[in-house]
């Protein structure tokens, strides 16, 4: 599978990916949609550092995208980023997850990244699964930690040392 920087003309098609699952599903806690200024920013803000913004699928019609960016504020976070991949419904099943998220990898292990962290979803043990496959390791689960559609929801938090 292919892989590639995201530049800025991507961001409605990302918006697109992104915001069906903001809307529609428990994947991601936040109820507020992304807008294409806001995701070509954060494509502008996440290149270099060992953070990366990239896409799969032609332009215009992406079939995913994954991000990385810090962790946490502060020095003592320098070296942890978190990770979000997110496909369309129709891209999956076809290794575009993993090539994304081994793209993330690579570029993090380029910015002399230690470790990147996943947030997921107690509602979304396949994201789990994907995430063990690709070497992450159970790192705790935060009761309660996010609400969406008027109730509580579990944060899984899965990381990889690199």
């Amino acid at each position: 599978m292919t892989t590639r920087a995201a530049v800025t003309g991507d961001a409605a098609a990302i918006a697109t990916i992104w915001n069906r699952y903001i809307r529609d599903t428990a994947v991601t806690f936040t109820s507020e949609e992304k807008t294409t200024a806001g995701i070509a920013a954060d494509i502008a803000a996440r290149q270099g550092g060992g953070m990366a913004f990239l896409v799969t699928g032609p332009a215009g019609r992406l079939a995913g995208f994954a991000t990385s960016h810090p962790f946490r504020a502060g020095p003592g976070y320098q070296h942890t980023l978190e990770v979000t991949v997110m496909l369309a419904p129709e891209a999956r099943g076809q290794g575009r997850g993993r090539a994304l998220l081994a793209g993330l990898e690579r570029a993090a292990r380029g910015g002399g990244i230690h470790v990147l962290v996943a947030g997921i979803s107690g509602e979304n043990p396949a994201a789990c699964d994907f995430f063990a496959a690709a070497g992450f390791s159970p790192a705790g689960r935060i009761a309660q930690a996010g609400r969406k559609f008027g109730r509580w929801m579990d944060l899984v938090v899965m990381q990889k040392t690199l």
